[in-house]
């Protein structure tokens, strides 16, 4: 009981983008089954990334609210992992959340694969890139509609590709 009251109280301090509804909604339609995987060691990608997106990506870190220039992007284009580069985002599908950290109304079919996180005590969706398992944020369920659905997510486990401009190759 202590447990549950102390849980209740440090609430209201968790970061915004852990402040909806814990329930998790259906995983992505499409299912991440039809992505082949990217097999790299931590060694490996720590080598390739910067070591910010590296904590990110794959130590499951946070960047702090409002540091991402992603949050403000509102051109036309594709939201790629940052890591191995598949396309996870498209553009039209991006909303202002007033949580500081770039948010979307879904994923690309396919493209995401989520699990159960119990971090904070209560249940929330963590979701990482189908390809290479980066982490990439949680998703909610307090998103506008016709979804409800908040897919809030780490600016520096995304790189942003303008309408126009070729996606990178995806890395081997």
């Amino acid at each position: 009981m202590l447990q549950y009251l102390a849980a209740l109280a440090a609430a209201p301090l968790l970061p915004a983008c852990s402040r909806a509804d814990a329930t998790p909604p259906p995983a992505p339609s499409g299912g991440a089954s039809s992505i082949a995987p990217l097999r790299k060691s931590k060694a490996e990608w720590r080598k390739l990334l910067p070591s910010d997106a590296y904590e990110v990506l794959f130590e499951e870190d946070t960047e702090p609210p409002r540091s991402s220039p992603l949050n403000r992007e509102k051109r036309p284009g594709t939201f790629v992992c940052a890591a191995c580069y598949l396309p996870l985002f498209d553009a039209a599908h991006k909303f202002e959340s007033g949580t500081g950290w770039p948010s979307f109304t879904e994923p690309i079919a396919g493209h995401v694969a989520t699990k159960r996180d119990f971090k904070l005590i209560l249940p929330r969706t963590e979701y990482h890139c189908a390809r290479c398992g980066g982490h990439q944020g949680h998703v909610f369920k307090d998103g506008p509609p016709p979804r409800g659905e908040r897919w809030c997510n780490n600016g520096l486990a995304l790189r942003f590709v303008p309408k126009g401009d070729a996606l990178p190759p995806l890395r081997t």
